[in-house]
């Protein structure tokens, strides 16, 4: 399917702020970038550099003034994500170098002090697929989905402990959780069509028989049709934008529909 995506970001700064934009897809596994649009009012200078994640990041320095960001793209994306219940455990000695990033615990993952949760949680499952997508659906059915109740500083401890958050919340809950059983897992943010209500979306993947698997906690079946706009090891490595000095977000547009 081709999906037209957008995202406008509105700015009021008082004085000129460097700014890191995470903003534009990449094609890669399951995507393919069509056309792209990144418009800046006013225009600035841009210098682009590639993240140690693969992501595309842009350093900008605002005008001291009202300023706004606007990227859209059209992008192929696959209808349906891959499932695979007989997707094996990699044992750690096996595992390629760069997926080892992403069993250490980090910022928002507490990983260390999630082992006796997550194998309550996964008890009597095949190590593997099986163990991530248990702990998917236990998220899925015991989290409630609710704005207001975290915020930046929320981690997935403090998600277990409330048992209340929303899609970064579920997702750091899924990586700690995994993480402590040995399993890679990484954030990903990105579009999703048809997310009601319509925002950026966050969800995460899951190292197993020599891949990566798609995961979303926030949906009770698997669904396709998603934009990957960032990878990371939690929220602190994939902020859309983080600036360096004072402004204020006004106003953010998303937008995901059919090409």
């Amino acid at each position: 399917m081709k999906l037209s995506i957008s995202c406008q970001l509105d700015y009021e700064t008082e004085q000129n702020t460097p700014l890191i934009l995470m903003l534009r897809p990449r094609s890669g596994s399951g995507q393919w970038i069509i056309k792209e649009e990144y418009l800046l009012q006013p225009s600035v200078p841009v210098i682009e550099y590639t993240d140690l994640y693969g992501n595309l990041c842009q350093r900008i320095f605002t005008p001291d003034s009202n300023f706004t960001i606007r990227t859209s793209a059209i992008v192929e994306v696959a209808d349906f994500i891959d499932v695979d219940f007989n997707a094996n455990y990699v044992p750690v000695q096996l595992l390629p170098d760069e997926t080892l990033i992403y069993l250490l615990p980090s910022r928002y993952c507490e990983s260390d002090k999630m082992g006796q949760m997550a194998a309550s949680i996964v008890q009597n499952q095949v190590t593997g697929y099986q163990q991530a997508e248990a702990i998917r659906q236990w998220i899925n059915e015991n989290i409630r989905y609710e704005y207001g109740h975290s915020n930046a500083s929320t981690s997935a401890q403090n998600t277990a402990e409330t048992r209340i958050g929303v899609c970064r919340d579920f997702s750091h809950l899924g990586i700690a959780l995994c993480r402590s059983l040995n399993i890679p897992a990484r954030l990903v943010v990105g579009y999703l069509y048809e997310l009601k209500p319509m925002d950026l979306h966050a969800w995460f993947e899951a190292y197993l028989g020599g891949r990566w698997y798609t995961f979303d906690a926030t949906q009770t079946q698997p669904r396709g049709k998603r934009v990957v706009l960032a990878y990371g090891r939690d929220a602190a490595d994939v902020a859309m934008a983080t600036q360096f000095g004072s402004m204020e977000l006004t106003q953010m547009q998303v937008s995901v529909a059919p090409a």
